[in-house]
């Protein structure tokens, strides 16, 4: 029941109406018992830094931030967690005494996802498809967790190549190689665990797939598609018809969202919460 204690929580994007995040939290705080609900803000361009002083001025608990704007909320914040600032974009905002603190909760949800699948990141060798904001810090995950080597593929080299640097230099080792998306030839002969972190194959795209020669994926033993929409891309089919294990990226979604709600309320959600969330979340994407 909302009344004159009820916390508020919500999302600043553009756009905000397709967003599944309200199904996360106001079930969380059904399940918890937290007096505290969740609504999208959509926010115009160029507005951002209104939205971030107009809602702490409204008493807002903690924000979610989407498209555009993870990288542009940083000069609204009064300070920014460390992962945050090296990936350069913020997904979560926290209250604070003096205004909100940014933390990116995407790479630490996108981990607990992978470990809740049994994947592990340390020791091993990754091929990474992409070289955008999302596969950015998908990098800077790997190197934070141990990678033994990452290699990125892209359409365009100079940009693989800026990821790289940026990432070898900031964990002061060579753990990401730079390579052209058509160099996969080349790839080592071994077996990889492969994260798709481009926006190839999201819906209405379904079809779509960075890759397509079947060859690529025989050298797949896991691939990790940050895409949960469709529930099972065309990407996640090839590496299963080789004979690989396949995961979407619902579960980054569900732990990304259950690591904001856990800084915002100062809890820990347990796996069995987590479990209801992500049936809910299937539900309302058809599966």
């Amino acid at each position: 029941m909302i009344d004159g204690k009820t916390r508020l929580c919500g999302l600043i994007g553009n756009p905000v109406e397709h967003t599944m995040s309200p199904v996360i939290h106001n079930t969380l705080a059904e399940k918890c018992g937290h007096n505290l609900v969740y609504v999208p803000f959509l926010v115009e361009c160029g507005r951002i830094a209104e939205a971030v002083k107009g809602a702490y001025a409204l008493n807002v608990l903690g924000m979610n931030v989407t498209v555009p704007y993870k990288s542009d909320v940083i000069g609204s914040l009064v300070e920014v967690d460390e992962l945050a600032s090296h990936i350069g974009a913020v997904n979560t905002l926290v209250r604070t005494e003096d205004g909100y603190k940014g933390y990116n909760t995407d790479m630490t949800g996108l981990y607990r996802a992978m470990t809740s699948e049994g994947i592990r990141i340390e020791d091993e060798e990754i091929v990474l498809l992409g070289a955008g904001g999302a596969a950015r810090a998908v990098a800077y995950l790997c190197g934070a967790q141990k990678a033994a080597k990452v290699y990125l593929l892209n359409r365009t080299l100079e940009k693989a190549d800026k990821v790289a640097e940026e990432v070898n230099n900031a964990f002061g080792r060579e753990v990401i190689v730079p390579m052209l998306l058509t160099d996969y030839p080349k790839l080592p002969e071994r077996k990889f665990l492969a994260i798709q972190g481009t926006s190839v194959g999201l819906a209405p795209h379904e079809e779509d797939v960075v890759i397509e020669d079947a060859a690529f994926y025989q050298k797949i033993h896991t691939g990790f598609d940050l895409i949960y929409k469709p529930f099972t891309t065309r990407f996640m089919r090839l590496v299963r018809e080789a004979g690989g294990e396949a995961y979407n990226g619902l579960k980054m979604l569900l732990y990304q969202g259950i690591i904001a709600y856990e800084l915002w309320n100062r809890v820990e959600i347990t796996e069995e919460e987590a479990g209801l969330v992500y049936e809910k979340l299937k539900g309302n994407i058809g599966k």
